[in-house]
């Protein structure tokens, strides 16, 4: 009994973990999306985040700089607000396709990343490190909630404070209604006095500094390092997430814990000592994701304008 106990509250506070970085990001998307607009460069932006956000805290912590973490955190928000207002340029401004420009976004973001992990800390066959953000626990000492809980800032911050405030924006303040009006009919928009553009500029500014947030959690609190396969194809998971989610705020945290606790329970299974090949345990997660989103994603209601580049006439 108390190895089973010890199983399911490793997994529980894995599972929340895991899903931190994809609640940042589908959080982003959920917002971007919302306006109209696909952003397929999220793979890439949580990608830069990552290197960003680790670059700059390395160099702010070899400087003798206090807070060197959250000064790396604020830089890779801004890095993600660079690519999304890029993104921007193109999907709003000019109207170019945003399957296209989003997976230009993605290969340019990664691209730079990996030439300026070059051109920073240079060819070494030890990866460089940080000492990550420390964890905490809310409930102290408690025996099983002590344990689960024992977390990183940032994952109480994303669940505590950017999922509620993220589902009040969206559904209870002026510029959640604007927003989902331009994602649903930007022509009444328009006509009813809201700037489609500076909308869709504004969901794309807080849509890339959310995913790259969530790529510096990966790499300044649960790695302390980044390696090229730091973000694995996490930002393709939070693109089927929002589907999955339709597009809520509250959703999107429930399918990031349904995909972190199958991500999580595959790394335990792994040290069972099954015998089955160990891309069966790594492609679980994926495989579960496959079938929610089908079941969940049939009857999804796409906004209206998702896709449709906007011109005033």
């Amino acid at each position: 009994m108390e190895i089973l106990t010890t199983f399911f509250v490793g997994l529980a506070a894995a599972t929340l973990r895991v899903a931190t970085p994809l609640i940042f990001a589908t959080l982003g998307e959920v917002y971007t999306e919302r306006s109209g607009i696909l952003n397929l460069g999220i793979e890439g932006i949580m990608f830069l985040g990552a290197f960003v956000g680790f670059a700059v805290a390395a160099k702010a912590d070899a400087a003798g700089m206090a807070g060197y973490l959250w000064i790396g955190l604020m830089a890779a928000a801004i890095a993600g607000v660079v690519m999304s207002l890029l993104m921007g340029l193109f999907s709003v401004t000019l109207g170019v396709n945003q399957h296209v420009s989003g997976l230009g976004i993605t290969l340019l973001s990664i691209g730079l990343s990996l030439f300026g992990f070059r051109l920073v800390f240079g060819e070494s066959s030890v990866l460089p490190s940080v000492d990550p953000f420390a964890r905490y626990s809310i409930f102290g000492d408690l025996p099983i909630l002590g344990t689960i809980f024992r977390q990183y800032l940032l994952t109480y911050i994303v669940f505590i404070v950017l999922v509620p405030l993220g589902w009040w924006v969206l559904y209870h303040t002026s510029f959640g209604l604007q927003l989902r009006a331009v994602g649903e009919n930007p022509e009444a928009a328009d006509a009813a006095g809201v700037s489609v553009f500076r909308t869709r500029y504004l969901a794309l500014t807080i849509g890339g500094a959310l995913m790259a947030m969530g790529g510096a959690y990966l790499s300044l609190a649960q790695l302390g390092a980044f390696s090229p396969g730091i973000i694995a194809g996490r930002g393709w998971v939070c693109i089927a997430l929002v589907i999955f989610a339709k597009w809520d705020p509250i959703r999107a945290m429930w399918g990031a814990l349904l995909f972190g606790g199958v991500f999580a329970l595959q790394l335990r299974l792994q040290t069972l000592g099954l015998n089955l090949p160990f891309e069966v345990f790594l492609a679980l997660p994926y495989v579960v994701t496959i079938i929610a989103l089908a079941i969940a994603g049939r009857n999804a209601a796409y906004p209206g304008a998702y896709l449709k580049p906007y011109r005033r006439e």
